[in-house]
C-alpha cells in the first residue's frame, strides 16, 4: 500500500508522530511518501526520510512568549492560494498514495478530496473556536469561519485519530470539540512516540540529577532558557541539556555555567527522555505526551493567548503530573519547581502510571492496522461489485 503523510510544521509533536507513522508503515512494507517543510522537513530529513516539499499553511506569531493572534491571522492569510492547494494536489497525482495521512494539515486534505483519495486527520486540538473568543468583532468573525472550515473537514474525513491516552487521562481533552454527526470517526489511538521506552537505550555517563529542557524552533520562547540559566547558577549540583530550534538567537545567552549543555538541534531526544529526572517544554502536545509516556514530571510554559497549550499545562498541574509557570517567574520559584520534582516521590508516581499506560499500547501500530482494515473492506467492497 502506498500512503502519503502531511504534515504541519508549526510545533515538534506534528512532526514527531510523522516520524513514528513513516516508520511504522515503512517496516511494515507499506510505500511512504512526506510532505513538509520549514523546520519540519528538516528535521524529518535529519531523521533519515525523504521529504516533499509544501507550501507552508499555518503561520504562527509571538513575542515575549505570547501567542500574536492577530499578526498569526494576517500573516497566515497571505499564505492561502489556490496554487497552494494546486500544488498539494500535484503531489498526490504524482505518487498516487492509496490512503492521505494529514497531521494538521489542510491543504492535504482539500487535495485529496478533490482526487477522491480516502484521507484521515490527526488531532489533538478541535476547539479552535476558543483562540478567536473575547477579542474583537474582527477577530470573532474569523473564529466563526474558521469554525466552519473545520466542521467541514471533519465531515469530510473518513477517520479522525486522536494521538493521545483515552479518557479520562487525555491530555489534550480539554481541547477537543466535535460536531455530533462526526462522532463516530474519533478514535483515540494512544500515543503516537517515535520509540517505545523500553526500546531506548539510556545515555552513558549523563550527570545526573539531570533536566531536560526543550522549547522547539520559536525565537520568542528563548526567555525560558534565559531563566533557566540563572537557576542552574543557583544549585550546581542540577545539571541541564537545553535544546532549541534554528530560530533562536543563542548569542544572546551568555555566561553559561559549566552545568549546561546546549544544543542546537537533536532529531532524537528519546535517549535523553530514558536518563533524565525532569522535562521543561512549551505547552505544545508532542513534547508533553513524549515526556509522560516515559514516567517524566514537566515543568509547562505555555505561550501566552495559546489556548491550547495553556489548557495542556493546566492539565499537568490538575493531575499532579508537574507544574505550570509563565514566562514572569523568577529563577528562584523555577529551581524550586525542579526540587520539588526531583525529590517529591508523588509526582513520580503519578506519571508512572501513565508510562504503564503507554507501555501496553502502540499509537502508530494501532492506526497502521486501522487504515490497513480499512482499505482491506473497500478492497474487499470493489472486488464484489465488479463480481457483480
Amino acid at each position: 500500500m502506498i500512503f502519503l503523510i502531511f504534515v504541519c510544521g508549526e510545533g515538534l509533536g506534528h512532526t514527531g508522530r510523522c516520524i513514528s507513522l513513516a516508520s511504522e508503515m515503512l517496516n511494515a512494507g507499506h510505500t511512504v511518501f512526506i510532505g513538509a517543510y520549514g523546520y519540519s522537513q528538516k528535521l524529518i530529513e535529519e531523521s533519515g526520510y525523504i521529504v516533499e516539499e509544501i507550501p507552508q499553511e499555518l503561520r504562527l506569531c509571538g513575542k515575549k512568549g505570547s501567542l500574536d493572534l492577530k499578526s498569526s491571522i494576517l500573516s497566515t492569510a497571505k499564505g492561502i492560494s489556490l496554487s497552494n492547494i494546486n500544488s498539494v494536489t500535484r503531489l498526490i497525482e504524482r505518487t498516487k498514495p492509496d490512503f492521505v495521512i494529514s497531521d494538521g494539515y489542510y491543504n492535504g486534505i482539500i487535495a485529496a478530496k478533490r482526487k477522491k483519495v480516502p484521507v484521515c486527520i490527526i488531532v489533538n486540538q478541535s476547539s479552535m473556536q476558543d483562540f478567536f473568543r473575547d477579542k474583537g468583532f474582527l477577530i470573532g468573525s474569523v473564529g466563526f469561519a474558521v469554525k466552519k472550515f473545520y466542521t467541514w473537514i471533519y465531515r469530510n474525513v473518513n477517520m479522525i485519530f486522536v494521538p493521545d491516552f483515552a479518557p479520562p487521562f487525555t491530555i489534550c481533552g480539554s481541547n477537543l470539540s466535535f460536531p455530533d454527526e462526526v462522532k463516530d470517526k474519533i478514535i483515540f489511538s494512544g500515543p503516537v512516540l517515535r520509540k517505545k521506552y523500553n526500546k531506548v537505550i539510556p545515555i552513558k555517563d549523563l550527570k545526573r540529577p539531570h533536566v531536560l529542557c526543550s522549547i522547539g524552533g520559536f525565537g520568542y520562547r528563548l526567555q525560558i532558557f534565559k531563566t533557566l540559566l540563572v537557576a542552574a547558577k543557583m544549585d550546581e549540583s542540577i545539571n541541564y541539556t537545553l535544546i532549541g530550534g534554528p530560530d533562536l538567537d543563542y548569542d544572546l545567552l551568555e555566561d553559561v555555567p559549566e552545568n549546561v549543555d546546549i544544543r542546537r538541534l537533536i532529531p532524537d531526544p528519546f535517549p535523553y527522555y530514558r536518563s533524565v529526572d525532569v522535562v521543561i517544554c512549551t505547552g505544545g502536545h508532542g513534547t508533553i505526551t513524549e515526556s509522560l509516556s516515559y514516567g517524566l514530571p514537566v515543568i509547562s510554559f505555555p505561550d501566552k493567548s495559546h489556548n491550547e497549550q495553556e489548557n495542556n499545562a493546566q492539565f499537568i498541574e490538575d493531575n499532579g503530573y508537574g507544574k505550570r509557570f509563565s514566562y514572569s517567574v523568577t529563577p528562584e520559584e523555577l529551581l524550586q519547581a525542579i526540587r520539588s520534582l526531583i525529590d517529591d516521590e508523588k509526582y513520580r508516581s503519578n506519571v508512572s502510571a501513565l508510562r504503564e499506560q503507554a507501555l501496553m499500547s502502540h499509537g502508530p501500530t494501532f492506526i497502521r492496522e486501522r487504515l490497513e482494515e480499512y482499505l482491506s473492506s473497500v478492497s474487499d467492497d470493489h472486488s464484489h461489485q465488479q463480481l457483480y
